[in-house]
C-alpha cells in the first residue's frame, strides 16, 4: 500500500512466529499437532516469583516506573552482573525494557545509520538480520557450518570486518543450535575485535543459564576486560526463570549508550510492566533452585531427542552445549518425494510436508541462515518429544526417491 514506510519492504514476518501460529490454527480446526517451534519452557513460572507480582499488586505497585525501569530491579541487575559474570555495572549502565528483543532493538535504532553493517553469524535467531534492516543497517552474514560446530572462526570474523562495521552481533549457547564458544574461542574473537576499536559487541545471553557440562558459559566482557567499554550485555528472566510472557529484558553497557537507548525508549513504550519488573527483582535476588532442575530436565530431554533423531537414516543431528534446541542436518533427504508426491527441494518444503503428513510443527533452517536443516524445541515433555520423533521417522521412513 503507498502510504506504507519503504523500511516495511526490507523485512518480513518472523518465520518462528508463523509456525507456532500455524499449529495453533491446525489444533483449533480438530488436527492433532505436536508444536516444536515455540522457544518458549514449558515449565510454570516459579512460584516465589508469582507470589512476588501478587504482593505487589496487593501493595499498590501498579503505577508508571522510570522509562528504563525501576531503581530496586537496576540493582539486581547490577548484583546479577557481578555476582555470576564479574562485571561490575553501576545502575546508570542498565536499562530495563520490555524482554529482550526490545533492549536489542533499542540499540540498533539508537546506533544505526543508513549503510553501517551487523555482523551476524548464522544460524542465527531469525529477529537479528530484520531488525538491522529496519533500523537502515545491513547485515552481514557470516556461516558456521555443522562441521565447524556451528561456530565462526577468528579468521572469518576478521574477514567480515570493514570501515563500516558498526556492530557484532554475539550469541552463545545460541538459539537455534544451542552451539556454545568455549572461553578460549572465545578468546579468539575478542583478539581479534581488539584490532578493530570501532566495532562494538552486542552479546545476546539470553541462555547463559542452560547450558550444560562440560561447556561453560562466559561472556565477552568478562572473557576481554579491554572491550567493556565497547560491549552491550544483554539478557533477561524470560528462558532462564520461564518468565516469557512477563516480558522482561535487561542490558548494561557504557553509560552514553544506554542514555541513547532510553531516548528511544521513553518515546516509544516507556517502561515495562510495573508488576513484571517487581517479579523480575525476586528471580534476581531470590532463590535460583529453579534454574538447576529445569536445566537437568531439559538436558535429559536434549539427549532423548539427539539420540532418537540420530536413530533416523537421512537425519545427523549434533548434541548442542546448551538453549533447548536441536538443528539437524537432512542434506541426505533433499531431492526425495513425499507421499503427497511433493519433492524435497528443501528445508522448508521438508517441515511443510513434515506438518502436513504427520502433524509436527518446526521450523526450516532456511529461516536462520542456514539449510538444510531445521529446528527443534525441546521445551516440552519427555513424552511428547518420543512423540514427535517417532513421527518424524514415520515421515522420513515414507519418503521415496524422486
Amino acid at each position: 500500500m503507498p502510504f506504507l514506510a519503504d523500511a516495511l519492504s526490507r523485512v518480513k514476518p518472523s518465520p518462528t512466529v508463523a509456525v507456532s501460529t500455524k499449529a495453533r490454527e491446525m489444533k483449533a480446526a480438530g488436527v492433532d499437532v505436536i508444536g516444536l517451534g515455540a522457544g518458549e519452557p514449558d515449565f510454570d513460572t516459579p512460584q516465589n516469583i508469582k507470589k512476588a507480582a501478587i504482593a505487589a499488586i496487593n501493595r499498590g505497585e501498579t503505577k508508571y516506573t522510570a522509562p528504563d525501569g525501576m531503581p530496586e530491579l537496576k540493582s539486581a541487575i547490577c548484583a546479577k552482573f557481578k555476582r555470576e559474570n564479574d562485571l561490575s555495572y553501576t545502575p546508570s549502565q542498565v536499562i530495563v525494557s520490555s524482554g529482550g528483543k526490545q533492549v536489542l532493538f533499542n540499540a540498533m535504532l539508537a546506533t544505526l545509520n543508513p549503510g553501517d553493517e551487523v555482523i551476524i553469524p548464522a544460524p542465527y535467531w531469525v529477529s537479528y538480520p530484520d531488525m538491522v534492516r529496519l533500523c537502515g543497517g545491513e547485515p552481514v552474514i557470516v556461516e558456521a557450518t555443522l562441521e565447524a560446530g556451528f561456530k565462526i572462526t577468528p579468521d572469518q570474523l576478521e574477514s567480515a570486518i570493514t570501515p563500516r562495521t558498526k556492530w557484532f552481533i554475539f550469541n552463545s549457547p545460541s538459539n537455534p543450535t544451542g552451539a556454545g564458544y568455549s572461553r578460549d574461542e572465545l578468546g579468539a574473537l575478542t583478539d581479534v575485535l581488539l584490532r578493530h576499536p570501532h566495532v562494538w559487541v552486542m552479546s545476546d545471553d539470553m541462555y547463559e543459564h542452560i547450558a550444560y557440562a562440560p561447556f561453560e558459559f562466559c561472556t565477552p566482557a568478562q572473557v576481554e576486560p579491554a572491550l567493556y567499554g565497547r560491549t552491550l550485555t544483554v539478557n533477561g528472566v524470560s528462558k532462564a526463570y520461564a518468565m516469557t510472557g512477563w516480558r522482561i529484558g535487561y542490558a548494561a553497557g557504557p553509560e552514553q549508550l544506554i542514555r541513547a537507548m532510553v531516548k528511544v525508549q521513553g518515546q516509544s513504550t516507556t517502561n515495562p510492566s510495573t508488576i513484571s519488573q517487581w517479579a523480575a527483582v525476586e528471580a534476581l535476588n531470590g532463590p535460583q533452585d529453579y534454574i538447576r532442575k529445569s536445566r537437568t530436565a531439559f538436558e535429559r530431554r536434549r539427549d532423548l531427542v539427539v539420540a532418537a533423531l540420530n536413530g533416523i537414516e537421512g537425519i545427523s543431528c549434533p548434541t548442542p552445549d546448551g538453549a533447548f534446541y536441536v538443528y539437524p542436518s537432512i542434506k541426505s533427504l533433499i531431492g526425495k518425494r513425499s507421499p503427497s508426491g511433493q519433492r524435497i527441494d528443501n528445508d522448508e518444503v521438508f517441515a511443510t510436508e513434515l506438518l502436513q503428513q504427520q502433524g509436527v510443527a518446526v521450523v526450516f533452517g532456511a529461516a536462520f541462515g542456514l539449510s538444510p536443516n531445521f529446528r527443534v524445541s525441546y521445551a516440552t515433555s519427555d513424552n511428547i518429544l518420543r512423540e514427535a520423533c517417532a513421527r518424524i521417522k514415520n515421515f522420513c521412513e515414507s519418503l521415496t526417491d524422486a
